[in-house]
C-alpha cells in the first residue's frame, strides 16, 4: 500500500475542497491514487447530500450576473447563516449565476442537469453534492430569474440577503444606469409588486377593493363620523351595548379617540357585525366609497413602484416615474425582480445551546 503523506492530503483537499480527514480517507482507500480518490470524495458527498436531503435549508444568500442586455439573480440556501458568510459557499453560489447568465436555462431542474462550465466531466448538480460535502451542510438552488433589456442593472443588499436586477428601455448611458442602480435599491428596500397599476387585473383590483371595503366595516372606530354615528345610535337603540357601555360611552364620547379604551371588548366587535350587514347600503353610499377609494389609493402608492415617492427625493414626495422622466424621456421600466433569502420558506427553530448540551449526553 502506497503511503499517504502530508503534501497528498493537502494537494487532494486543494482539488475537491473537502475535508482534511476525508481526504486522508479517500487516499488510503484509493492506495494513493489521487482520481480515484476523487471519485471516491464524489461518492461520499452523494452519500452525505442524501442524508441531510430532509433538512430544512432556508438561509443562503442571492448573487447576480450581468453578460450582454442580461441579468439573472439567483438565491442559494444554506441551513445556516453562518455558512451563508463562508467565502467558498459565496464563490459558489457566483458561479452559478455566471453558469446561468451564460445559459438558456428555463427552470431549476434544467439547470442541474447542464454541464458544469468549471469542469466538463460534472454537471451543475454534481458539483452542489461535492459542496454539500465540503461544507457539511444541505445546500439547495432554489430558485432564478433572468431579465433581457437595452439597460440592465443588478443591486445586492445586505451581504446577499435581498438581490434585485431591473430592466429598463431607453438610451443606455452612465446617467440611465446610475438612475436605474437607484431604482434597484428602491425596489430592494420597499418591496413594490407591480411596475405600475396597468399591471394590475381586473380581478385583482376587485378583489383589493372587496378586501378594503370588509377591512373598513370592520374597523368601525375609522368610519366617518356620520356612519360610525348611525351605527352608535343603531347599538343603542336596539340594546345591542350593555348598559355598562352605553353608560361609559355617554360619559366619554367627548373624546372618540379615546372613548373605545374604556368600553367592553365586545363594544366594537357589535359595531363591526352591524356595518358588515349594512354592507350593500355603504358601498353605494358616497362618503363610505370615498374613504374606500382613499384608502385602495394609498395602497396602490405603496404597491406599484412608479407610484412611490422616490426614497432620495429632496422634497419627499417626488414619485419614481417623475424621477425616471427628469433623467431622461425615453427611460422606461421594463421589468424588475426581487429575491428576499428565504422568503415563504419554513425556518428552523434553532436552540444552538440545547443542541451541543444534547451532544455532550
Amino acid at each position: 500500500m502506497a503511503a499517504i503523506t502530508a503534501a497528498m492530503v493537502k494537494e487532494l483537499r486543494e482539488m475537491s475542497g473537502a475535508g482534511m480527514m476525508d481526504c486522508k480517507k479517500a487516499l488510503t482507500e484509493c492506495d494513493g491514487n489521487m482520481e480515484a480518490a476523487i471519485e471516491a470524495l464524489r461518492k461520499s458527498g452523494a452519500m452525505k447530500a442524501e442524508k441531510k436531503a430532509s433538512r430544512i435549508a432556508a438561509e443562503g444568500i442571492c448573487r447576480i450576473a450581468k453578460k450582454d442586455g442580461k441579468a439573472v439573480v439567483v438565491e442559494v440556501n444554506s441551513e445556516t447563516d453562518f455558512v451563508a458568510k463562508n467565502e467558498t459557499f459565496q464563490t459558489f453560489v457566483q458561479a452559478v449565476a455566471d453558469q446561468i447568465v451564460n445559459s438558456d436555462v428555463a427552470d431549476v431542474e434544467a439547470l442541474l442537469a447542464e454541464t458544469w462550465a468549471e469542469d466538463a466531466t460534472k454537471t451543475v448538480n454534481d458539483a452542489l453534492v461535492e459542496k454539500v460535502a465540503t461544507i457539511g451542510e444541505k445546500l439547495s438552488i432554489r430558485r432564478f430569474e433572468k431579465v433581457e433589456a437595452p439597460i440592465v442593472v443588478g443591486y445586492i443588499h445586505g451581504g446577499g440577503r435581498i438581490g434585485v436586477i431591473v430592466g429598463a428601455e431607453g438610451t443606455k448611458s452612465d446617467a440611465t444606469e446610475e438612475a436605474l442602480s437607484n431604482i434597484a435599491m428602491q425596489v430592494a428596500a420597499m418591496s413594490p409588486q407591480y411596475i405600475s397599476r396597468d399591471e394590475i387585473s381586473a380581478e385583482e383590483m376587485a378583489k383589493l377593493r372587496e378586501i378594503t371595503i370588509d377591512s373598513a366595516l370592520n374597523d368601525p372606530a375609522s368610519l366617518p363620523k356620520p356612519i360610525l354615528n348611525a351605527l352608535i345610535q343603531k347599538a343603542v337603540s336596539e340594546n345591542l351595548w350593555s348598559d355598562s357601555d352605553k353608560a361609559i360611552f355617554e360619559e366619554k364620547k367627548s373624546n372618540m379617540n379615546y372613548v373605545w379604551n374604556f368600553m367592553s371588548k365586545e363594544a366594537l366587535p357589535v359595531l363591526a357585525q352591524l356595518a358588515m350587514a349594512g354592507k350593500e347600503t355603504y358601498i353605494t353610499d358616497k362618503i363610505f366609497t370615498g374613504l374606500v377609494e382613499g384608502r385602495i389609493s394609498k395602497q396602490l402608492k405603496e404597491i406599484c413602484l412608479l407610484d412611490q415617492a422616490y426614497v432620495k427625493a429632496e422634497d419627499g414626495k417626488q414619485t419614481v416615474a417623475a424621477y425616471l422622466k427628469s433623467v431622461s424621456a425615453d427611460l422606461k421600466l421594463a421589468k424588475f425582480v426581487r429575491f428576499e433569502t428565504g422568503e415563504g420558506m419554513e425556518k428552523k427553530n434553532e436552540d444552538f445551546a440545547a443542541e451541543v448540551a444534547a451532544q455532550l449526553g
